[in-house]
């Protein structure tokens, strides 16, 4: 059986303020041609199909001519929630779906229940793990500690009770939206951290073909069996050396995974680039750049005047400026989103902490901190799918 595996559209997001809503639907009608070239058996997108909650009208006009495209090729295709994602809105109307082909599993409670596709060599089995928030499914999983491997580690319970009821030689795919050691962040994830844990080992997964992993936005093999296709379009400049990707995979009638990339089209590459002002204007080695998508970072030690005005002549998609003076670590000098950049929300906590008393906080004080920031994540994921 042939699978095209994809996930985190995103749609609706903007990049910088640019709307990216005709490079999306220029990636729905590349992931239609592939399935309808490639002879795909079923497609499989692993969640985040939009960026919030309650999306922009234009992106669920997309999202609905994408599944009319795909419904019409005769092409099964299944779908979960992600974090991005209401579970409850984009799974309305599933039942309905259903029947043409589209299958939505966006319900916790039925993890263990599977879409059964049928090829010459028997069933293949695909279980929707939506994304699954820890605090808000730990009874439906009866879980003492609302953790991310241990919901996983249940709701994979669940899917491998099932799988031994059925007959021998059933191939299996879990779909699944969560961080897995192993994966390369980038800067554009919505932080998932709970408990002061975000990654859930692969071992979680073990017992199946193939596991279709959503969330990270970099293509990206864990194990031959579990892999994460990225998103298709690049969401920050933490992505410009990304190789946007899906994965078309070949299931064995022995459960023997062929993987290969299907490169997804680039709407505009990226480019960081850094230095003075002036060797930037004039380096000509950054040509190449001059009709990318540009961030551009200054190390100029005085502000020049009129920078993106400048930089715009030469680069005219810049689509963000920083400044970073050439300066040592410890200079007082030294900018605070500087001094906060790649540290978590807790870490910033514990710091003020240390810097208040002279003293960080101890065992208890960081259950305390952990806690308050996971009930505030797990309250604002709740107002979100109310709202």
């Amino acid at each position: 059986m042939r699978l095209l595996h994809t996930s985190d559209w995103h749609l609706g997001r903007a990049f910088h303020r640019v709307n990216l809503l005709g490079a999306q639907a220029e990636f729905i009608g590349h992931l239609v041609t592939t399935a309808r070239e490639r002879e795909v058996d079923a497609v499989v997108v692993s969640g985040d199909v939009y960026d919030r909650a309650v999306p922009p009208l234009a992106a669920v006009e997309l999202f609905d001519e994408a599944l009319h495209r795909l419904a019409g090729l005769g092409v099964p295709t299944v779908m979960i929630s992600g974090n991005h994602d209401s579970a409850r809105r984009l799974g309305v109307g599933a039942g309905l779906i259903d029947r043409s082909g589209i299958h939505l599993r966006t319900e916790p409670s039925a993890a263990g229940t599977p879409v059964l596709l049928t090829d010459a060599h028997g069933d293949v089995a695909f279980y929707g793990l939506p994304y699954l928030e820890p605090a808000l499914v730990k009874d439906e999983f009866a879980v003492d500690k609302a953790g991310h491997e241990a919901v996983l580690g249940a709701a994979m319970d669940r899917v491998r009770a099932d799988l031994a009821s059925r007959a021998p030689g059933t191939r299996s795919v879990v779909l699944a939206h969560a961080f897995v050691t192993g994966g390369q962040a980038s800067d554009s994830e919505r932080d998932i951290t709970v408990g002061g844990v975000a990654a859930v080992p692969a071992g979680v997964f073990d017992g199946v073909d193939y596991v279709a992993l959503g969330h990270l936005h970099g293509c990206q093999t864990i194990t031959e069996r579990v892999r994460y296709s990225g998103s298709p379009l690049a969401y920050s400049f933490s992505e410009t050396d990304h190789r946007k990707s899906m994965w078309l995979i070949d299931l064995g009638a022995d459960g023997s995974v062929v993987a290969e990339r299907v490169d997804c089209p680039v709407p505009r590459p990226l480019a960081r680039i850094k230095g003075t002002l002036d060797d930037l204007l004039a380096d000509p080695h950054l040509a190449r750049h001059e009709d990318a998508w540009v961030e551009a970072t200054l190390t100029d030690p005085v502000r020049p005047a009129d920078p993106m005005a400048r930089l715009t002549e030469r680069f005219p998609h810049t689509l963000s400026l920083a400044f970073a003076p050439e300066r040592a670590p410890g200079d007082p000098s030294v900018s605070y989103a500087r001094r906060l950049a790649g540290r978590s929300d807790q870490q910033i906590a514990q710091d003020f902490v240390a810097h208040v008393r002279g003293a960080g906080p101890d065992e208890r004080e960081l259950a305390v901190l952990r806690e308050a920031f996971d009930a505030v994540r797990a309250d604002d994921a709740v107002r979100e799918v109310a709202r």
